[in-house]
């Protein structure tokens, strides 16, 4: 350790001695490797670090694939699935099933709806997670019919109830049934990517369930030993048996089952926490990896003039028996000190940096909050400090370390211009620069495309930022009678439509893009399937009088369904354009035709056909949809089916005023005061959401193109600069001569524009090759745009103008004379 102080001493002196050269190069790493830090920090909290349960390794998620329904992703189980595997299974050590919900709190002030799962008893076991407080789940509480339980997370405990150690046996009123609080979940305790306030026993009734209803997923932990092809091999095993041991749902027989060809797909539960987030972190991380090359090819060309500057005192040194191997080492230690140093910097940039990375990260971007800069972070910004002190010292030491060093007492130093071959180094890095900005740059434009592409798509609604949302649910506990839950919605919705300001109000299951996502099959009357086929599966919507006014959504053929078709249970729907035009070439086509949900449900006729909805984002085709009265019969085999849980949308341009959402609050309350309100927003805010990952990417696309073309151009102006200084005799003799100051620019700029475009050539090459990584990033853009293809080089060119002129125009202010006498 002292040996290295000993080395390291004078690094340092050197390095104070040029406080000019030391800032800008402990500035330039600093934002190579803060860069680098910031992103992998994220890659290695949502990819790399392993989910946080015990022997996370052996959590799976079971899926299953439909091949013969032409569904290009996993459907969830279902729970005769559920209770399949569990009584069959010789694979998993604990096995349940979950679902996301909201749930309303009431009795104990104003009434809430906070996030909450729904899980069987062995959900918890599996994941390996301890209550904080109190038990698990038992078989017991998650019978049919069992007395109502529930587990508090620990921020709700706190925040709800002051963290009262006395708050097992409570009781909460929760959808307006009374649970008694048996537990309260560790601290750090996150339910895969959700935050849920309260979790509750799923309590499935075995003796009702059927072959259908996939609509929950499944998570499990294997047995010691057993692999994933393993387990997937025994779910394949399983799933025909499930069909000697339950009934088909209605209307579905065996045979369309057969015909689905269902089968398993077993994933690391990481992988489902995870989704397909990783595709554009990676890129993300090589981006930032192109301007870390950047910052150290500046530093470089830094070091090499420093080196230059120093070539006779290397060689008097090696002349008085200083070998090249030392001279080498003592060049490459400042280079890495200098890379440490910057890597410290940065990762103070870096921590600044994520802080602003997590505010501004999409929502939906799993694992957000456990980003955060740990020893694995600390680890990787030493390497990476490292490698980079390497590289960029790597090339003053192979330039002006070797054997050859002596030979320098020859020449004639600073009196002699210098010639091609002492450029071609800094020439080479900063072509490599520009050429690595241009892809850069290029990536941002596409993103940019791809970004405006996004917000001219129109989504098959209009006017979203004047549409507030926000949604309801009336337990069967407060209103069991299914058409007084329908007037009490009907009661509501006319209170807020008498609001000032207020034009339109409907409700729905759900609005666009807000994820309440239902597929179903669809039978057409006059498109008659056989016994064994199932017919594609459609989105499903339960829609009231006017949604289609509200939303601004097209009415293309026929009528809006009536009250009275609600009221009095008419069988009348209503089908998107897309499906019409499939089943009948036209939306008047439509008309008068009859569909149902199964094949042996009740004919329902269609008395309408409306516009298309991208109801699964801005980026996604609209979904073939078919709308359903809130209210039905004969559904699915059921007497009435209702929906408790409904969206309202309010058309106003008072939309988003905090005295507004008051005035809504207080009109819902004086029909039913024990009804909180939860998702409030506007579409705006939904439609955004669809397109938040995307304008996260472009962000950060943007801020390292930004990077890249700010290092690009500093490499350029110093290259010129430098260049500048070491012909200030040639510049003055050719000024002495009567050489204008246009020519002298010229020829410097000439040389500034001639490594750009030399970089801008190989860039392009290099992007048309790697821009084709970013194509499923893309929407409705090439990835060879000529406009961006185009555009950027122009910029670049403008740009990199611009930097030559800089130090060129200096030139032109050399006083000949000066310039002669100081040589």
């Amino acid at each position: 350790m002292g040996a290295l102080r000993i080395q390291l001493n004078p690094v340092f002196r050197r390095l104070r001695r040029s406080p000019l050269f030391t800032a800008v190069a402990l500035i330039t790493l600093a934002v190579g490797i803060g860069a680098n830090t910031a992103i992998f920090s994220i890659v290695n909290a949502v990819l790399l670090n392993p989910l946080p349960y015990p022997d996370a390794n052996r959590l799976i998620g079971i899926w299953e694939t439909a091949p013969g329904l032409g569904l290009h992703e996993d459907l969830n189980t279902s729970p005769s699935a559920y209770f399949t595997f569990r009584e069959e299974g010789r694979s998993f050590e604990d096995l349940g099933i979950w679902q996301g919900d909201a749930v309303s709190v009431t009795g104990i002030g104003e009434p809430e709806h906070v996030p909450a799962v729904n899980v069987t008893d062995g959900v918890l076991p599996a994941l390996g997670v301890t209550p904080l407080r109190g038990r698990w789940f038992t078989r017991k509480d998650d019978s049919a019919g069992s007395p109502g339980t529930i587990l508090l997370s620990y921020p709700y405990w706190q925040r709800r109830f002051g963290g009262d150690p006395g708050i097992l046996g409570k009781r909460l009123v929760i959808d307006g049934q009374a649970r008694e609080i048996i537990g309260v979940m560790p601290k750090d305790f996150r339910f895969l990517n959700r935050k849920p306030d309260i979790i509750i026993p799923m309590q499935l009734d075995r003796g009702k369930a059927f072959v259908g209803d996939f609509s929950y997923q499944a998570v499990a932990r294997l047995k010691p030993g057993v692999s994933l092809a393993q387990a997937s091999a025994d779910v394949g095993r399983m799933l025909p048996m499930m069909l000697d041991k339950f009934p088909m749902a209605p209307g579905i027989s065996i045979e369309m089952f057969k015909q689905a060809k269902f089968g398993p797909s077993i994933h690391p539960l990481k992988q489902d926490v995870v989704g397909d987030v990783g595709k554009v972190l990676w890129i993300l991380m090589a981006t930032v990896g192109i301007v870390l090359f950047i910052a150290c090819a500046n530093v470089a060309n830094l070091l090499l003039v420093r080196a230059e500057g120093r070539q006779q005192e290397l060689a008097i040194r090696a002349a008085l028996g200083a070998g090249w191997r030392q001279i080498a080492r003592e060049l490459m230690l400042e280079s890495v000190t200098l890379g440490v140093l910057g890597g410290a910097l940065g990762l103070a940039l870096a921590y600044a940096a994520l802080r602003a990375l997590v505010a501004i990260g999409p929502a939906d971007l799993p694992r957000l909050d456990e980003i955060s800069i740990d020893p694995a972070v600390l680890g990787f910004t030493l390497a990476v400090s490292l490698a980079a002190g390497f590289l960029f010292g790597l090339i003053p030491v192979l330039k002006y370390a070797g054997p050859h060093l002596a030979t320098t007492l020859r020449e004639g130093g600073r009196s002699l211009s210098e010639g091609r071959e002492r450029h071609r180094a800094r020439s080479a890095l900063v072509i490599i620069q520009v050429a690595l900005a241009l892809v850069l740059l290029i990536s941002s434009g596409l993103m940019i495309r791809t970004l405006r592409a996004l917000r001219e798509v129109k989504p098959g609604f209009s006017s979203p930022q004047t549409l507030l949302t926000l949604r309801l649910y009336i337990p069967e506990s407060q209103v069991k009678d299914p058409i007084a839950v329908v007037r009490m919605d009907e009661a509501i919705r006319d209170k807020i439509a008498g609001l000032p300001g207020v034009r339109a109000v409907s409700i729905s299951n759900s609005v666009p893009m807000d994820g309440a996502n239902e597929n179903d099959p669809v039978f057409p009357e006059d498109r008659p399937y056989a016994a064994n086929q199932l017919p594609p599966l459609r989105r499903y919507k339960y829609v009231t009088p006017g949604y289609f006014h509200t939303l601004g959504i097209p009415l293309l053929a026929g009528r809006d369904m009536s009250w009275t078709d609600i009221y009095e249970k008419r069988p009348v729907v209503l089908v998107s354009e897309s499906l019409a035009r499939e089943y009948w070439r036209s939306p008047g086509g439509a008309l008068g035709k009859r569909v149902r949900e199964t094949g042996t449900g009740t004919w329902r006729e269609i008395i309408g056909v409306t516009g298309d909805v991208r109801d699964n984002g801005a980026d996604q085709k609209a979904p073939p949809m078919i709308y359903w009265p809130v209210l039905v019969t004969g559904f699915w085999g059921q007497p009435v089916q209702l929906q408790r849980s409904v969206a309202f949308a309010i058309r106003s341009d008072r939309t988003g005023s905090a005295g507004f959402l008051n005035e809504v609050r207080k009109a819902i309350w004086s029909v039913n005061s024990n009804l909180p309100l939860a998702d409030v927003q506007t579409q705006q805010e939904i439609f955004s959401h669809s397109m938040a990952r995307t304008a996260f990417t472009l962000v950060m696309l943007a801020i390292a193109g930004g990077m890249a073309l700010l290092l690009g151009l500093v490499g350029i102006y110093g290259v010129i600069s430098y260049s500048v200084s070491q012909r200030t005799r040639e510049i003055g003799i050719r000024m002495a001569l009567g050489a204008q100051h246009r020519s002298v620019q010229r020829m410097f700029v000439k040389h500034g524009l001639t490594l750009t475009l030399t970089g801008v050539g190989i860039g392009l090459i290099a992007a048309v090759g790697l821009m084709r990584l970013l194509k499923s990033l893309l929407f409705e853009v090439s990835p060879v745009d000529p406009l961006t293809y185009i555009a950027v080089p122009v910029v670049l060119a403008l740009a990199a103008l611009l930097a030559s002129y800089l130090p060129a125009r200096k030139a032109t202010t050399i006083d000949p004379v000066d310039a002669l006498r100081a040589e």
